[in-house]
C-alpha cells in the first residue's frame, strides 16, 4: 500500500514544490480519493468493472490523462522560492481525483480483499479490512507528505528544482507503467 505509485509520488512532489503546509489539501483529497476505491471494492463495485471491460480501460484511460497531465505541471514547476500565495497549490478535488483514479490504489486495495480473510462472516471480513486500510492510507499519506519536505531545499535551487520535478514526473509516469500492462 505505501510503495511509490502515482499518489503517493506526486504528494511528495507537491509537498516538496508548495511546502507541506500548502499540499495538505491535495494529501485530504488523496485520501478521501483512496478510500473510495476502497469502499468500491469493500461493496463489489469492481466487479462491475470486471464484468465489463470497457470500463476498466475508460477508468485507466482516464487515470493515464490525469497522471500525464499532474507529470506535465510538475515537470514544468517553478521552485519553492517562485511560489507566492498567489499560485493555487493542487487543492481537495485534485486530490480526490488522482485518488480516485489511481490505478494501483485499485491494484493493491483488491488485492487485499481477494487474499486476505480475516472472518468468516463476509461483512465482519470487509468492515475489517476498510478499517485498517482506512487507517494506513491515512499513516501513508501523511508519511509521504512529510517525506515532501525533505525535497523543499534542492526545490529552492533552480537547478537542482528542475531536476528533482523532471525525476518526479518520471517516476510518476513509471509508476503507472505497470498498472496499464496486461
Amino acid at each position: 500500500m505505501g510503495s511509490p505509485g502515482p499518489s503517493t509520488i506526486s504528494l511528495v512532489a507537491v509537498s516538496g514544490a508548495y511546502g507541506v503546509r500548502r499540499a495538505v489539501a491535495y494529501g485530504v483529497g488523496l485520501v478521501l480519493g483512496t478510500v473510495a476505491v476502497l469502499l468500491a471494492v469493500a461493496t463489489g463495485a469492481t466487479a462491475v468493472l470486471l464484468a465489463l471491460p470497457v470500463l476498466r480501460w475508460i477508468v485507466l484511460a482516464l487515470a493515464a490523462g490525469y497522471v500525464l497531465w499532474l507529470a506535465v505541471r510538475l515537470a514544468s514547476a517553478s521552485t519553492l522560492d517562485d511560489h507566492g500565495v498567489d499560485v493555487a497549490s493542487p487543492s481537495v478535488r485534485g486530490g480526490v481525483l488522482l485518488g480516485a483514479l489511481n490505478p494501483k490504489a485499485w491494484v493493491a486495495i483488491g488485492a487485499v480483499f481477494l487474499s486476505a480473510r480475516v472472518s468468516e462472516t463476509p461483512t465482519v471480513d470487509a468492515a475489517v479490512k476498510a478499517l485498517v486500510l482506512t487507517v494506513l492510507i491515512v499513516i501513508i499519506h501523511a508519511g509521504w507528505l512529510a517525506a515532501g519536505r525533505l525535497f523543499a531545499p534542492a526545490l529552492r535551487n533552480p537547478r537542482r528544482a528542475r531536476a528533482v520535478n523532471i525525476t518526479l514526473a518520471a517516476l510518476l509516469v513509471l509508476a503507472m507503467v505497470p498498472v496499464l500492462l496486461p
